[in-house]
């Protein structure tokens, strides 16, 4: 069974720069497909990226699209989100998650099956 455990979450001033971390363990994790996704307060979740298993196929979202890129060491048994030009509006609890049925790059959230446990960013102005 996959587990997941994202780290890199804190406190960034407006137009500064993050990198989260999602640490993956249990099943081969070069077999399936990568996600991040960010939950503010009162808001929905939202799909922001997507990698897929190999790391060849990547997803953005229009928000963060140019300022944010997803990637993964699969030797490492990692996939990260690198934040740039952060705005205060990206302040949310970011999640990670694996598609665990899918190689191909995914958007939607109801194609993930196993979730991390959320790092939580805050962008000051």
């Amino acid at each position: 069974q996959v587990q997941l455990v994202e780290s890199g979450g804190g406190l960034v001033q407006a137009g500064g720069s993050l990198r989260l971390s999602c640490a993956a363990s249990g099943r081969t994790f070069s077999s399936y497909a990568m996600g991040w996704f960010r939950q503010a307060p009162g808001q929905e979740r939202e799909s922001l990226a997507g990698i897929s298993s190999s790391g060849a196929s990547t997803y953005y979202a229009n928000s963060v699209k140019g300022r944010f890129t997803i990637s993964r060491d699969n030797a490492k048994n990692t996939v990260y989100l690198q934040m740039n030009s952060l705005k205060p509006e990206d302040t949310a609890v970011y999640y990670c998650a694996a598609s665990t049925t899918r190689r191909m790059v995914v958007a939607r959230e109801s194609s993930y099956d196993v979730w991390g446990q959320g790092t939580q960013v805050t962008v000051s102005s």
